[in-house]
């Protein structure tokens, strides 16, 4: 397979890599989180280009002035193992990369090779279980897309596959008060988070009735404020994406953070133009029939399994087999003589050297930065200026008599989650409802809590210890879940993750890198924070 098939492969497979960033879908609230967004061991933003699909996951990058070490010889490179593609990183990325390799494309690459530095794969995917417990740590479900559904069945997993309820609500809290998210569009007029002044504000512009767009790349802020209103933005956009992106809109690009609802005003210069444009466009190129093997979610919701996230790269390595090496670590890549790539690998058996046709990185930006800095230094240096904000995930738990009166449902607590803006006084960004969402997550009488705290508005929290951290969550909650006066939590477990997501910033024009280089991006849907799974495909 050429290189430029092997790029449209991954541009296919993209959306399959929807998983929740610890946070949350676009179509989803953040609470479906898509591995901590890509914190991911698997986030490979744009190297050096302001162009946007910047939060794409798929890079490919082709510089014809790299320059390398000196080759090895012809006579050399037979020595070594041979392989069509070797992907760098065993994390979700990687491995659902090789399995659509593996299962569609044998024919053209039937011999791949997936490494990974740690001892596991599954990248920031962390399941853990205790007694009756069972949480996440990095990503917490992700979006049951066909793609991801069909990863799903391709790793034998559809009977461990659980989805979460649909009508299930989500809320924000406001002004002293958890309030409810429309579900759909017949709850709009009803729905108390917004005044009826911010409704029609929303639905004018939604309509086209809001200023022209300014002729320089929008944030986040700014797009919502102008189309949609200050209300929309303060009570929904801004804990959103403090949510799925643990970042500042005010910073974030619209264009890169939510693209598909940045080309509607394209398209049709409105959001409600550009959504019946869109529709007319999908009934003239309608999608190919669906794949019968794949379970049909009832409505909008997300999906993990019964022994949580980790069971999907634990059964996808396992059917790779042999191809997935654990701790190797990659120390070099150089150019081939005759084309190709060599890499070297720092292995529990020594040194070992590989040849291979090509290469994915799925990497974050960071670590992705030192590989490719010899055969290119611009690419390296715009790689390592991402900025990935602390995240902490703490999980504890409550006795449901804790839980304030009007919360419960028959007993329960219903619902994903909750989303706290910043303005609302509150340090935690949201908490999700984890016994809520999926079975088997904590004993019949009590509730389990996961809640995120940091992100680029505080990043503090990474000189917080964890007692401080659990404080901070306990405090924050009984403002508007647990009772004042309810016991202390149970505390599972408490996860700081330094460099957690990568934010995908409006830049100005003069910091595009002005390096020879041909950058390739493909924008991810953002249908679910999609996710930020998709490697990059790297011909240096």
């Amino acid at each position: 397979m050429e290189a430029g098939a092997l790029s449209s492969l991954l541009a296919r497979q993209h959306q399959t890599f929807q998983a929740s960033n610890n946070f949350a879908a676009v179509k989803s609230p953040w609470w479906s989180y898509r591995v901590p967004y890509n914190q991911h061991r698997n986030a490979c933003p744009a190297v050096g280009s302001h162009k946007h699909s910047r939060k794409a996951h798929c890079l490919h990058v082709y510089n014809k002035q790299a320059v390398a070490p000196p080759p090895s010889t012809a006579e050399e490179t037979q020595k070594k193992e041979n392989y069509d593609c070797v992907i760098v990183g065993a994390g979700i990325s990687g491995l659902c990369t090789a399995q659509a390799l593996a299962t569609k494309h044998s024919a053209d690459l039937n011999k791949v090779l997936v490494t990974e530095a740690r001892d596991r794969v599954g990248g920031n995917i962390t399941t853990v279980q205790r007694g009756d417990y069972l949480w996440e740590e990095g990503p917490n479900s992700f979006q049951p897309s066909d793609p991801m559904l069909t990863m799903v069945v391709d790793s034998g997993l559809k009977d461990e596959l659980v989805l979460g309820d649909p009508t299930a609500p989500r809320f924000v809290f406001w002004e002293g008060k958890l309030r409810p998210v429309p579900a759909g569009p017949t709850d709009l007029p009803f729905f108390d988070l917004m005044s009826i002044q911010g409704k029609l504000r929303a639905g004018f512009g939604a309509l086209g009735l809001q200023p022209a767009p300014p002729n320089y790349e929008e944030s986040v802020e700014e797009f919502v404020r102008r189309n949609l209103g200050a209300e929309v933005f303060e009570r929904l956009i801004e804990p959103f994406c403090s949510g799925v992106y643990a970042g500042n809109p005010a910073k974030l690009s619209m264009k890169a953070a939510f693209g598909k609802v940045w080309r509607l005003e394209e398209l049709g210069g409105s959001i409600i133009g550009g959504t019946f444009k869109m529709i007319q466009e999908k009934k003239k190129n309608p999608a190919p029939p669906r794949d019968p093997r794949l379970p049909t979610p009832k409505g909008q919701t997300v999906g993990s399994f019964r022994k949580g996230l980790m069971t999907l790269p634990k059964a996808i390595a396992e059917k790779l087999g042999s191809s997935v090496k654990l701790n190797w670590k990659l120390e070099s890549i150089q150019r081939a003589s005759g084309g190709g790539y060599e890499l070297f690998y720092a292995t529990p058996e020594g040194m070992k050297a590989v040849f291979t046709k090509s290469v994915l990185l799925t990497l974050p930006s960071y670590a992705a930065s030192n590989i490719v800095r010899q055969l290119s230094p611009s690419a390296a240096d715009s790689l390592a200026k991402f900025y990935y904000p602390p995240v902490a995930a703490v999980t504890i738990s409550y006795p449901k008599s804790a839980i304030r009166e009007g919360r419960l449902v028959d007993g329960e607590l219903k619902g994903f989650g909750q989303l706290h803006p910043r303005s609302q006084g509150v340090q935690t960004l949201g908490t999700i409802y984890s016994s809520s969402l999926f079975p088997g997550r904590a004993p019949a009488d009590r509730v389990l809590l996961l809640n995120y705290i940091g992100g680029a508005n505080n990043p503090a929290i990474t000189s917080k210890d964890e007692a401080e951290l659990v404080d901070q969550v306990d405090k924050d909650v009984r403002k508007m879940l647990i009772k004042p006066d309810g016991p202390k939590p149970e505390v599972l477990g408490v996860r700081v993750w330094p460099r957690a997501i990568p934010q995908f910033e409006v830049l100005p024009s003069a910091a595009a890198s002005k390096e020879p280089m041909k950058v390739l991006l493909r924008s991810r849907s953002t249908s679910r924070r999609d996710e930020r799974f998709l490697p990059c495909y790297s011909d240096v």
